[in-house]
């Protein structure tokens, strides 16, 4: 029951936000904040779940922190925002709650959490430095880390970056530095958690990853990323953030939840890749023995790591032409073979329950040898120099990294099938590096995040609300809920956007289009009307669920047309966008050419965008081998896997893809689909009556 004291608090809120930002009430934010208000104030912790669609230009980011804020002080909760993108954190962290705390004059403390990798770690850059100094930047403090020559350009990077760390002009977050970072360079001045020595580290008081921590403890609302609330249930909850029965979930871009989520618990080992490392591990451990060789009891310790790793190495040799076996096969043209209904056969069982066994104690027998070198970090009259004893550390926290990575692949594999479980979708991929090298990647993967999220997040958290501009397809939450096992009992709701999309702008599919699965007769057709389809002096999207397509077309076109065109590959996204608005600033004519990543989280106002052009339907591609496991499991079960999956999914992503054209209240424009399969086939009027519900022409 909503306490009439929150209330008034949150109607006083919303009417001092309107006021002070000269803004009229929107029926669809009322409504978004009305139903999070009753759902978080529900004495059923069974329907303290909402799932809010909330149309572009609706206020999602108003309309949830208006009615959660108040409620989670008034329970001692903490309010975690999660988003899908870094975009987006840093929106919310930097402009959309400031902004709202302002005008409804209020007070939160409120902190930005990223995951460990987005942080400069003090002792890492200062090791590499030491290194440079020496002359030594051939061999960057181990031999299985990061391998590169720093050049001039690398080593003046590294000084700035020590510099600003040290006077705090830089806080040692990648995201805030000024200039591009390559990952290669980023990658070697960063740890894991298991190389990270803790509140033991000389640098724990100036630790960027620490202090972003330690604003946690005071905060009411953590703004994170999807990834890292899975990385914080997989440590069981608690472990990052604040323990889920203590945390009101607002999962902000929520129809990205369950692909993180089935990401981020999935599992790889590349077999050669492994070896290679385990095959370094003697050379490594006889390199520190001289240095060590006074603490007798950790030196007992490397002939048996020495011996465990070599057994491993051993099992992983005999497993590579077992599965050489099946790549060679295949006949899939991508070097894949997938296991049927995840099953892997007795053999292979057989020898990943023994690298299960050995690499479980071998892990076991890595974290002594972690506990004794932890020990030596605080011991002030330990034999050997405290900067020697951090190095073989965060060697041993490399070591440790990999057997975790080993018995998490393995595990799954040696597991037989339960009768009526939903089966892991466990696939080969032959890869190569160039240069000859061949490398088998094994695979195991969950094919829905819905028991995951089912018994980590919604079954343990206080309360949660999955809100984005698209979560329902065809209609309706029903495929949400089959990824993200979010129950029956929570609270649904879609609301409109601010547009009206009837006088705003018209969805067009041409009467000559080409149905997109006659790939020739289609490209052809683009190439033949793109050049009459671009808006004059102003932006035109187009989207293709292809790379080969969208490349061939390029390629094709007539070279002025070309020559107004910026295409996904030649810059980052980011730079294309950027450069896309300086044409149309200068009263030109701009034409991007994109893939997925451009239907989703880009903002074109405005002239930047007055047509999206869809090649055709995106329809997932039939060889990729979650969907193609999820879908044996669909018809194995009675269901029909187009129907279940590829119409949903398609429905939603063109949602998404028609949702770049109308991002203020002043657009307008058109959303043209070159996919006549929209107008021949009984499932595209299901398509067409799921967009919004702009002005038709079809077939026209």
């Amino acid at each position: 029951m909503l306490d009439s004291e929150v209330k008034d608090t949150i109607q006083q809120g919303y009417r001092q936000f309107l006021n002070n930002r000269g803004l009229s009430p929107r029926l669809g934010q009322k409504q978004m904040v009305a139903a999070i208000a009753n759902c978080l104030s529900d004495d059923d912790a069974d329907k303290r779940l909402a799932v809010i669609e909330a149309g572009t230009g609706t206020g999602k980011t108003v309309g949830y922190l208006i009615a959660a804020l108040p409620i989670a002080r008034a329970l001692k909760k903490t309010v975690v925002v999660s988003t899908g993108t870094i975009a987006l954190q840093e929106q919310l962290i930097n402009k959309d709650i400031p902004e709202l705390l302002e005008s409804c004059e209020w007070d939160y403390s409120c902190a930005l959490v990223k995951g460990r990798g987005r942080y400069a770690c003090n002792l890492r850059m200062e090791q590499h430095l030491d290194s440079i100094k020496a002359k030594d930047a051939g061999v960057f403090l181990f031999e299985d880390d990061q391998q590169f020559n720093p050049n001039a350009q690398t080593e003046s990077l590294y000084r700035e970056m020590w510099d600003a760390l040290e006077d705090g002009s830089w806080n040692g977050d990648r995201d805030s530095w000024d200039t591009h970072i390559k990952d290669m360079e980023w990658r070697a001045l960063t740890v894991d958690r298991r190389q990270c020595t803790g509140r033991r580290c000389r640098f724990v008081n100036q630790c960027p990853f620490f202090k972003a921590r330690a604003d946690i403890e005071e905060s009411e609302v953590i703004v994170a990323n999807h990834d890292l609330v899975m990385a914080d249930l997989a440590l069981g909850g608690g472990a990052i953030l604040p323990p889920p029965e203590d945390c009101i979930y607002i999962c902000d871009e929520g129809h990205r939840l369950g692909d993180t989520a089935i990401r981020h618990f999935g599992a790889e080992c590349r077999i050669n890749s492994t070896l290679a490392w385990l095959e370094r591990i003697p050379k490594q451990c006889k390199g520190q023995a001289p240095i060590f060789a006074k603490d007798t009891g950790l030196i007992e310790q490397l002939p048996r790591i020495e011996r465990e790793a070599a057994k491993i190495s051993e099992l992983l040799s005999m497993a590579y032409p077992l599965l050489k076996e099946h790549l060679d096969s295949s006949d899939d043209y991508e070097g894949r073979f997938r296991f049927s209904h995840g099953d892997v056969g007795a053999t292979i069982r057989d020898i990943a329950a023994q690298i299960t066994l050995q690499a479980s104690g071998w892990l076991g027998r890595l974290e002594v040898l972690e506990d004794t070198l932890s020990e030596a970090l605080s011991d002030k009259q330990y034999s050997v120099t405290i900067p020697d004893v951090e190095v073989f550390y965060q060697q041993v926290g490399t070591w440790l990294s990999g057997a975790e990575r080993l018995v998490s692949l393995w595990d799954r594999l040696h597991r037989e099938l339960k009768q009526d479980a939903i089966p892991m979708a466990c696939w080969l991929k032959l890869d190569d590096s160039g240069g000859g090298n061949l490398d088998i990647s094994v695979n195991a993967s969950p094919i829905q995040a819905a028991e995951i999220l089912r018994d980590s997040l919604w079954g343990n958290c206080y309360a949660a609300v999955i809100t984005s501009a698209t979560l329902r397809s065809l209609g309706n939450f029903s495929t949400l809920q089959r990824e993200t096992g979010i129950p029956d009992s929570a609270h649904f709701l879609s609301v409109a956007g601010a547009f009206d999309y009837a006088k705003s702008a018209v969805v067009r599919v041409p009467a000559d289009a080409i149905e997109g699965n006659k790939a020739e007769e289609h490209t052809d057709y683009i190439v033949e009307n793109l050049a009459s389809m671009v808006e004059d002096k102003a932006g035109t999207l187009v989207l293709f669920s292809s790379k080969k397509q969208m490349e061939q077309v390029f390629d094709e076109l007539p070279n002025d047309l070309a020559k107004l065109i910026l295409i996904q590959g030649q810059y980052s996204n980011r730079e294309m966008v950027r450069l896309h608005k300086e044409r149309i600033d200068q009263g030109r004519t701009s034409v991007l050419l994109g893939l997925a990543s451009f239907s989703e989280g880009v903002d074109l106002p405005g002239d930047y965008c007055r047509h999206v052009i869809i090649a055709k339907l995106p329809f997932a591609v039939p060889n990729d081998p979650l969907q193609q496991a999820l879908a044996e499991w669909i018809e194995a079960r009675g269901g029909n896997s187009f129907f279940d999956i590829s119409l949903p999914l398609a429905s939603l992503r063109l949602i998404q893809a028609a949702g770049r054209l109308l991002r203020t209240e002043s657009d307008t424009g058109t959303v043209t689909i070159l996919d006549k399969r929209l107008i021949t086939k009984r499932y595209g009027t299901q398509l067409l009556n799921a967009l919004p519900p702009f002005s038709r022409e079809i077939g026209t």
